[in-house]
């Protein structure tokens, strides 16, 4: 498995960045025609569908200057103050050498064992199991880890768990992962204010008739009145469909983005064993209380599970697992188990406990019985790594 999955990797995620800033002006064009079908059945009632669809694509053109401007304006804020806004919504910090040398000497060692630039270092008080990393250029990155993964791995681990986020800055997926937030982000605040339009229109001057009329006056205002309902049908039809493609973005994330970052963190660390059980003990634990699905969507693991699957954006801990034993030789531990005594446990493993799979008869590790030296800081054997033979 290469260092930093193959080239065409990061070539795909730089045309796939320019692909989908491109798709972000084409949903604000969709949400703005949407809006001036809203706008032109608030302001003309009693008109046929043609009269609305004709005045709305007037009104798309007149203001598609002033759209682009607004979505060239979000995307500079985005690229300057993105990382404000994560460190506002998770609460990360950033932390120098003498605050945090354990941590700050693991990333500088990996940094310069491979000549990677050093990324901004940054701690977020949580006692959730997480990390992830963020920036869009050389002086933005940054990985941020939590209080929780710093008490709870080893430093074999937390060094496997570096690599992996390492990995994805170097892969460009970072960029691709901004840049899909900034998209999301964009239409949800346009989708948002489309539906604010809607609940304002005027159903009943839409659907006014007056049994003193004539029959052919009568069927002009039900033929004008059905105009408006298609209208508005059709806008919010516009809405829903650019709302779903904002989501469907994250497909273009493709899962294997975390495979090979996986991949990046053994060939960095030569210990597939420590990105395993850094996985495992990750596994489930990784929620962060008050973040955003799209900050989520950053770390090393997303516990969160999309509809059906659908747009889960990362795969699961056990398939990841299953490729690290499969090509990188590493050695599977199992699922962990709950402490028996939820007392005597991190505080990090009391606030997950409901979230935690049940204990399992074998130990901690299923294979213990197998095994020198259960622990994780067990010393190695003479030909063995800490965490048994690697291939």
């Amino acid at each position: 498995m290469a260092a930093y999955g193959l080239y065409t990797h990061i070539s795909s995620n730089k045309v796939r960045s320019m692909l989908l800033l491109a798709g972000l002006f084409l949903l604000i064009y969709v949400m703005v025609f949407a809006g001036a079908l809203v706008a032109e059945v608030l302001m003309n009632s009693n008109k046929s569908l043609g009269f609305y669809l004709t005045h709305a694509r007037r009104d798309l053109f007149t203001a598609l200057p002033y759209a682009t401007v607004a979505a060239v304006l979000w995307i500079a804020i985005a690229y300057f103050f993105h990382q404000n806004m994560i460190d506002a919504v998770t609460g990360g910090a950033s932390v120098t050498r003498q605050q945090q040398p354990r941590l700050y000497n693991l990333l500088e060692n990996l940094c310069i064992s491979r000549g990677i630039p050093m990324p901004k270092l940054k701690v977020m008080d949580s006692p959730a199991l997480n990390a992830f990393a963020s920036g869009l250029n050389r002086q933005q990155y940054s990985v941020t880890v939590t209080s929780g993964l710093l008490a709870a791995l080893n430093d074999q681990e937390i060094e496997a768990v570096l690599g992996h986020e390492l990995t994805h800055i170097r892969n460009g997926d970072v960029q691709l992962m901004v840049v899909a937030v900034i998209i999301a982000g964009v239409i949800g605040f346009f989708g948002e204010l489309m539906f604010r339009m809607f609940t304002n229109v005027p159903w009943s001057s839409s659907r006014r008739s007056s049994s003193s009329s004539s029959s052919s006056s009568s069927d002009r205002d039900s033929k004008g009145a059905g105009g408006a309902i298609l209208a508005i049908i059709i806008a919010v039809a516009l809405i829903v469909l650019a709302w779903l493609l904002s989501q469907v973005v994250k497909l273009a994330l493709s899962r294997s983005r975390e495979f090979l970052a996986d991949a990046g963190s053994v060939e960095l660390t030569k210990n597939p064993d420590a990105m395993i059980s850094a996985l495992r003990k990750i596994e489930n634990r990784g929620e962060l209380p008050g973040a955003t699905s799209a900050v989520m969507e950053l770390c090393v693991d997303n516990p969160r599970e999309g509809f059906a699957d659908l747009f889960a954006t990362h795969p699961s801990v056990e398939n990841r697992v299953k490729a690290l034993v499969q090509y990188a030789g590493g050695r599977d531990p199992g699922p962990l188990a709950v402490p028996s005594d939820e007392a005597d446990a991190p505080e990090h493993q009391q606030v997950a406990a409901d979230q935690l799979p049940p204990p399992v008869p074998r130990g901690p590790w299923n294979d213990a019985g197998n095994r020198t030296g259960g622990s994780v800081g067990a010393p190695p054997g003479p030909s063995e790594g800490p965490w048994g033979r690697h291939s």
